[in-house]
């Protein structure tokens, strides 16, 4: 058994993949064994498992297809590997991506340790205001469906040279996949879903960024996400052209031709956020789509139809609102936050004036709020007329300050902090 491999299966690799994967939680693949069952799992096999890692003879089981639809219609491919495979996927790209990391490029910033997308699009932003203004938009037809694994292997061999390792990996690529409790073969591409997925496409298209650095060009790269910033129409339509028949022959990809374009920045999407120029400068804002998909969650968080605890309802809806503003946090948002904000708290008081209920309590909790007897009597006079009741003066009672003692995070007081 080589060193590296050793290493891979050593105890303290293992149980550290073990706990990232338990804190990823996620579903169980085909064999039904679910994250927090796994531990008596490995208890009663792990001896085997090791034994057969060892001599090569361990079968990865097939991962489970399941099929995500796409905003834009279409489905993207999962693939869901049992947990245990999970684990070992996992320790084996503990060891191998420090292996990895030197030779990848500067601009590569998908799935990297220390890297986020965030810094990819400030590395974008440098470019605009450099004068890089016209943008090549690369569209990798189904990556990880796509890619030829024979090229892969050699990729991956000429990074981490260890045969024992490279034989692990080639037989979680050839695992095949469960759909609708059909076997098929996985004779191209990463299943989607799978630890080893990320590292494998950054060695994949590690090659691409090399090309790209030979030609001087001005790219960023997220995944299979890349985009090139040139200084004028004719070189981004040459760019786009060469790199494209570069793609296809050498690295065996489809590029989808209706989707890769020459484009401006503000007709731009790159990792959800839109660019604008203000003044002389160009900045980021999220992307419209990204605005009215955050719009569309916390509107499906506040239906009034949904019964739940106040408290939970606050809870799932900070859990959303924090999440969605630290990713975005980057980009100019101050007026869509107000506006977002104001719309968020006029549906959780109607939410509050649903749980009311009665006549009575709606004039108890208006009254308590200081309401006069008079504008308590005029927002309870539209009894359920929710749209009517949310103008009334008393129902504004309900105020940000008091909604914030509840527990609700204002997205725009978020976003300045």
């Amino acid at each position: 058994m080589s060193e590296l491999l050793e290493q891979i299966l050593s105890r303290e690799n293992m149980n550290l993949a073990y706990k990232k994967v338990k804190a990823n939680k996620g579903a169980s693949g085909i064999d039904d064994v679910s994250v927090d069952e796994v531990y008596d799992y490995i208890k009663q096999n792990w001896e085997s498992i090791r034994e057969k890692i060892q001599k090569r003879k361990y079968r990865p089981q097939p991962v489970l297809r399941v099929e995500i639809p796409k905003p834009d219609g279409g489905v993207r491919k999962l693939g869901i590997p049992t947990v245990m495979d999970r684990i070992i996927e996992q320790a084996v790209v503990q060891v191998i991506t420090p292996i990895a990391e030197p030779h990848f490029s500067e601009y590569s910033y998908g799935f990297r340790p220390g890297r986020r997308a965030q810094q990819a699009v400030i590395k974008m932003l440098e470019y605009l205001n450099d004068g890089y203004t016209y943008i090549v938009d690369i569209d990798l037809e189904k990556f990880f469906d796509n890619v030829n694994q024979d090229k892969l292997m050699t990729l991956v061999h000429k990074i981490i040279n260890d045969p024992d390792t490279e034989s692990l990996i080639a037989k979680y690529l050839k695992a095949g996949v469960m759909v609708e409790g059909k076997y098929e073969d996985t004779v191209l591409g990463t299943p989607q879903g799978g630890n080893l997925s990320p590292i494998l496409s950054n060695i994949m298209l590690n090659e691409l960024d090399k090309e790209l650095e030979s030609r001087g060009l001005h790219f960023v790269r997220y995944a299979d996400d890349c985009v090139i910033a040139v200084g004028s129409s004719a070189a981004a339509n040459r760019v786009m052209h060469t790199v494209t028949k570069w793609i296809e022959r050498k690295l065996g990809l489809k590029v989808n031709m209706t989707k890769t374009k020459v484009t401006k920045p503000t007709n731009l999407k790159y990792l959800g956020f839109g660019f604008v120029k203000m003044g002389d400068k160009w900045e980021c804002r999220p992307h419209k789509d990204s605005l009215d998909k955050f719009k569309r969650k916390l509107k499906q968080l506040t239906k009034r139809s949904w019964s739940v605890s106040m408290d939970i309802r606050i809870q799932r809806l900070n859990w959303v609102i924090r999440g969605w503003i630290n990713y975005f946090r980057i980009g100019k948002m101050k007026r869509n936050m107000t506006k977002i904000d104001e719309h968020l708290r006029t549906r959780m008081r109607i939410v509050i004036w649903k749980q009311w209920k009665t006549s009575q309590k709606r004039m108890w909790g208006l009254r308590k709020l200081g309401a006069p007897e008079w504008m308590a009597r005029q927002s309870v006079g539209f009894a359920d007329h929710y749209q009517a009741v949310v103008k009334t003066t008393g129902l504004h009672l309900i105020s940000k300050q008091i909604l914030a003692k509840r527990g609700l995070v204002s997205c725009l007081d978020y976003y300045l902090n």
